[in-house]
């Protein structure tokens, strides 16, 4: 990585709290199991593993100390890396279904953030492919919350079984409510999935590189400036893109559309926000100048806006 972008402050705008928890972290709320017991569970295959794997972990979140804690580590690791904004996705409809005390939670994080090195807002996520009312739980919860620093509301999970026209009521009630729309779609279905969240209000869009196989869409995502968070190490691990090299990273920022880069879940998939960017440059040929674009449009496209040192350019390489 360029050493100037790894002084430069940095945001972060998709990632999963839950993914987030390192063997280490996970041994120190869970020590019953072992790290090896652990480093096999974090090996997957495909999406469907990938989200066997994630479950998994979600299951040793058991409360508000689990949950501080995984998010005290996170927010150490994010601090390292000069990330001094992050957007973190909270799996609420995870904590529902596990009939945990989500407004419990929220409290121990929102504490954890109080005390962090960087600002942090948060993103209620609800699962697609359960029932709709699962869904309008979490948006209740989050739209009550808004003052609090809740300022999204996503939808993520099994694209193909939870398709968004399902969700058109519950993401107009978050809408109304103050929230941002920041769904997944076009991470392991086609770019119909992108128009339909789109269409339901969505101002930015998770993964969404299935775009690259609609140029309408892209011509739309350009010229309406609404950003794609592409998580390269994601896509690879779980089979969302086919390997390195057909991963359309490079397609879609030359076709104009803005980008963000981010871990989506980086203990999972091994990985931090530095990483990312040093993977942008190796394996797509990011020059300076344009990963540079792409750590300022994070600040740009972020739900708070943040102060002016953290868009201010990176000086050198």
């Amino acid at each position: 990585m360029f050493e100037a972008l790894r002084r430069a402050p940095k945001a972060e705008l998709h990632l999963h709290l839950e993914g987030a928890v390192r063997p280490a972290t996970l041994l120190e709320i869970a020590p019953t199991l072992t790290r090896e017991e652990i480093e096999e569970r974090y090996r997957f295959t495909d999406f469907q593993s990938f989200l066997k794997t994630y479950g998994w972990v979600t299951g040793f979140l058991n409360g508000p100390r689990a949950y501080a804690m995984a998010a005290r580590r996170l927010f150490e690791e994010l601090q390292a890396q000069n990330v001094t904004y992050a957007e973190i996705n909270l799996s609420v409809g995870v904590m529902l279904w596990r009939n945990l005390d989500a407004a419990a939670i929220f409290d121990a994080l929102e504490e954890e953030a109080a005390r962090a090195a960087l600002q942090v807002v948060w993103i209620f996520d609800a699962v697609r492919q359960w029932p709709v009312e699962d869904a309008w739980r979490v948006a209740r919860l989050a739209a009550g919350r808004v003052h609090r620093g809740v300022l999204g509301f996503g939808i993520g999970g099994d694209e193909a079984r939870g398709p968004a026209e399902l969700f058109t009521e519950v993401f107009s009630f978050a809408r109304d409510a103050g929230l941002a729309l920041v769904p997944h779609a076009g991470e392991t279905t086609d770019a119909r999935s992108i128009w339909a969240v789109l269409e339901r209000g969505a101002c930015r869009i998770g993964h969404g590189i299935r775009a690259v196989d609609d140029p309408a869409l892209l011509d739309h995502l350009r010229r309406s400036s609404i950003p794609l968070e592409i998580c390269l190490s994601s896509n690879v691990a779980t089979g969302a893109a086919a390997s390195w090299d057909r991963h359309p990273l490079r397609t879609i920022f030359d076709a104009g559309v803005p980008v963000t880069l981010s871990t989506d879940d980086p203990a999972l998939f091994d990985t931090t926000l530095e990483q990312e960017y040093e993977r942008a440059r190796t394996h797509f040929g990011f020059s300076f100048e344009e990963l540079e674009a792409v750590r300022q449009d994070a600040f740009r496209f972020a739900l708070r806006k943040t102060e002016a040192a953290g868009i201010s350019r990176a000086k050198g390489k």
